[in-house]
């Protein structure tokens, strides 16, 4: 996705160093990975959102003309449902509530609600600013829009309930992009880089990082975008992770750096 974004800025806002503090309480922990497995991911997919839901995939994918709403066979990337956005849209990210699919646009200040099984549209909703990551706790439906702020709304009436500004050491965290809530705290892809914040939703604070450098080989790396994509199999205990137009999706089991 082209976005218009100072790179320099945000690199200066982000401090990824593990002495930076949370409020001074101490270092906020810096996590790295194990593969556990990688699985075949389409090269075409612009991948803006994802989740797993029945031992399967559902994937929103972005750009003009191109967007999709599809699930998705894990072990194979065989696609075995899919649903074409309309070509004005930019699609954004999903998340599944209660039998229903919310899906994000860009930058029309439209999202659309799917029956989950027919991926019929139900009915549409409206929010000012961008759509970039959706993801829900249970409760509310939580949406990211491109700055350090996220908003919690009602699932009924996709009305804003309430918001929360991310921060690391007192320093907001912008770029927030695909979100999915995993085990009491939101994961959140910071756009541009490699990094995955965990947040506490009560207050925004950064409880640590995730560091996913070298997940793709060089040869790999050649006309992929950025890492965007976290799905948690809650009734397998599995995190997944990948990218726009990335080769693979990777099965990760998050482990703390030393050092």
């Amino acid at each position: 996705m082209v976005r218009v974004a100072a790179l320099l800025l945000l690199m200066g806002t982000i401090g990824f160093s593990p002495a930076q503090r949370r409020g001074g309480s101490g270092p906020v922990p810096i996590y790295g990975y194990q593969v556990v497995r990688s699985y075949p991911h389409d090269r075409t997919a612009f991948t803006q959102g994802l989740i797993v839901r029945n031992g399967v995939f559902y994937e929103g994918t972005g750009q003009t003309g191109q967007s999709t709403l599809r699930k998705v066979k894990i072990e194979t990337g065989e696609v075995l449902q899919q649903k074409r956005i309309d070509a004005q849209y930019f699609g954004e990210g999903i998340t599944e509530f209660k039998g229903s699919i919310y899906h994000l646009t860009w930058q029309h200040g439209l999202g659309f609600v799917y029956d989950f099984s027919s991926f019929n549209q139900v009915r549409t909703f409206n929010y000012k600013g961008e759509g970039w990551g959706l993801t829900h706790d249970g409760s509310h439906i939580i949406m990211s829009d491109g700055t350090a702020q996220l908003r919690f709304l009602d699932p009924k009436t996709v009305a804003e309930v309430r918001r929360i500004t991310v921060r690391d050491g007192g320093r907001p965290v912008p770029q927030l992009n695909e979100l999915e809530f995993i085990k009491g705290e939101i994961f959140a892809n910071v756009w541009q880089t490699e990094r995955i914040a965990r947040i506490s939703p009560s207050d925004g604070q950064v409880t640590g990082w995730i560091d996913l450098a070298g997940l793709l080989s060089p040869a790999e790396r050649a006309g992929v975008d950025v890492l965007n994509g976290i799905a948690y199999d809650e009734a397998a205990d599995r995190l997944f992770v990948t990218g726009k137009w990335w080769p693979r999706v990777f099965e990760i089991k998050v482990i703390k750096k030393i050092g």
